[in-house]
């Protein structure tokens, strides 16, 4: 059950075949493995978006959630206008997000920002950090301070 690598050439010979097999819907046991990231480069994968991940921010996920609803699916001018005057602690952090993954889009992939919108935004728990602090009689107690991981990816209209 080992990886077949591909060549260069194989891969752009069979490049419909491919995108075909790895992005077509199956059961879980009948997916492909993952690609490569050589791979993805040779076939193209991933130049229509602009991308960009915030690790270990100090909120918990469920907060970010909130805001990040907020500007899902927006056009990009939008998305800075409701991050500006949303009170939110979560704002701040979306909105220098929000700036990384543009600049992604516009110089490493070459996309247009008046076409841009925020085709995906979503907040993953990050590792929990735990404080001990003394209690009556005794006894102790924990805090935990939760982190999240928050990625956000922007997209060209069609």
């Amino acid at each position: 059950m080992e990886k077949r690598v591909m060549s260069k050439e194989y891969l752009l010979e069979n490049r419909d075949e491919i995108l075909k097999q790895y992005t077509g819907s199956a059961r879980k046991f009948q997916r492909k493995g993952y690609l490569t990231k050589k791979e993805r480069k040779v076939l193209g994968i991933g130049k229509d978006q602009g991308r960009a991940i915030a690790y270990n921010i100090r909120i918990a996920p469920r907060k970010v959630a909130v805001v990040v609803n907020l500007i899902k699916g927006k056009s990009l001018d939008e998305a800075y206008a409701i991050l500006q005057y949303t009170p939110k602690a979560a704002s701040p952090v979306l909105t220098k997000l929000l700036k990384s993954a543009e600049a992604n889009a516009v110089n490493n992939n070459s996309l247009s920002r008046d076409q841009l919108y925020v085709a995906d935004c979503y907040a993953n728990p990050g590792p929990v950090l735990k404080r001990i602090i003394p209690r009556a009689r005794g006894s102790a107690a924990r805090i935990h301070k939760r982190t999240s991981h928050v990625t956000l990816v922007l997209k060209e209209k069609k």
